[in-house]
């Protein structure tokens, strides 16, 4: 049925894709790969426009707007209310694509290509690659779609928004499953919680205080408790009735979270197994673990050292 592009934005579940990350990482790759798959692609829109472009005449294509520092009016906070207010709405179905890369990755890249950072266009380009990461945190740590981009050519990225973004019998789910610490209270956007405190805790185990849950040592200390098997066995039924159901409802992306105390030990290795199982299952999974993405985070944030040398 022909619907009325001036109404087109507002039948239930009109995709918005807002696309962000550091500069570098590989933004631009990602909105021409989703203008393929036919999104309207708007890119470095001021912020305090958007709101009004989206009251406006649609096309009755899907939306992508690529958003990053070049943006006028850019700010980490604007950009997360916007996203609020979408999220908020009943007839938009927004979500925020990340895309991230680490910090040696980042200073690769510009001095392959010669290019001028934009926070530091008269400096070398790791002073603005790690003002920037500082920056961005917050919206990293938001994101319902994280794609880390370090290992991935230019070819594969495309591959990849295709498979979490591309339409065949229907507009594909994808699924980010993440951990986090309830010491910091839960993340904001999750459709699903499981709570993991219940189970053993390495923490208590000197040899492995340090290590997290992607660690063998670790997820064999939490597997071992005799309730993890029942627990994670209900957990993954459970998610595997829901996934197809929400599908059918028109849902883009579900967003799933374990927490523990500390978001390092159980609810990591609980997330990991977790989405190896849905990967293996065929849906496009996204993997976060907001603490540890927090850390490492800070410490890329922090200045290098100035080297000295003598003649």
């Amino acid at each position: 049925m022909t619907q009325n592009s001036d109404d087109t934005l507002h039948q239930p579940g009109h995709p918005v894709v807002l696309v962000t990350g550091p500069s570098g990482a590989g933004r631009s790759t990602a909105v021409r790969a989703l203008e393929d798959l036919g999104y309207e692609v708007i890119d470095n829109l001021p912020l305090s426009l958007l709101p009004r472009l989206l009251e406006g005449p649609q096309s009755g294509q899907p939306l992508a707007l690529g958003v990053d520092i070049r943006n006028r009016d850019f700010g980490p906070g604007l950009l997360l209310d916007l996203l609020d207010d979408l999220q908020a709405r009943g007839d938009v179905d927004a979500q925020m694509l990340y895309l991230d890369a680490s910090e040696d990755t980042l200073v690769q890249r510009y001095s392959e290509t010669r290019r001028r950072h934009p926070l530091s266009p008269d400096e070398r380009p790791i002073t603005g690659i790690s003002n920037e990461i500082a920056m961005l945190t917050t919206l990293r740590d938001r994101a319902d779609i994280l794609i880390t981009t370090s290992d991935l050519s230019p070819h594969t990225l495309k591959a990849e928004i295709e498979r979490l973004f591309g339409r065949k019998g229907g507009a594909l789910m994808g699924v980010t499953v993440q951990s986090f610490s309830y010491k910091r209270g839960l993340p904001r956007g999750l459709d699903v919680v499981f709570d993991c405190r219940f189970l053993r805790n390495p923490h208590w185990d000197p040899a492995l205080r340090k290590l997290d849950g992607r660690d063998d040592a670790v997820a064999t200390y939490v597997a071992d408790d005799e309730k993890y098997q029942p627990f994670f066995d209900k957990v993954h039924d459970l998610v595997m009735f829901l996934l197809p159901a929400y599908k059918a409802e028109g849902k883009s992306h579900l967003s799933i979270g374990f927490g523990c105390t500390g978001g390092q030990h159980r609810s990591v290795a609980v997330t990991e197994k977790l989405s190896s199982a849905l990967e293996k299952a065929g849906w496009p999974v996204s993997i976060r673990h907001r603490e540890m993405d927090r850390r490492a985070g800070q410490i890329a944030a922090t200045p290098p050292p100035v080297s000295r040398h003598t003649a």
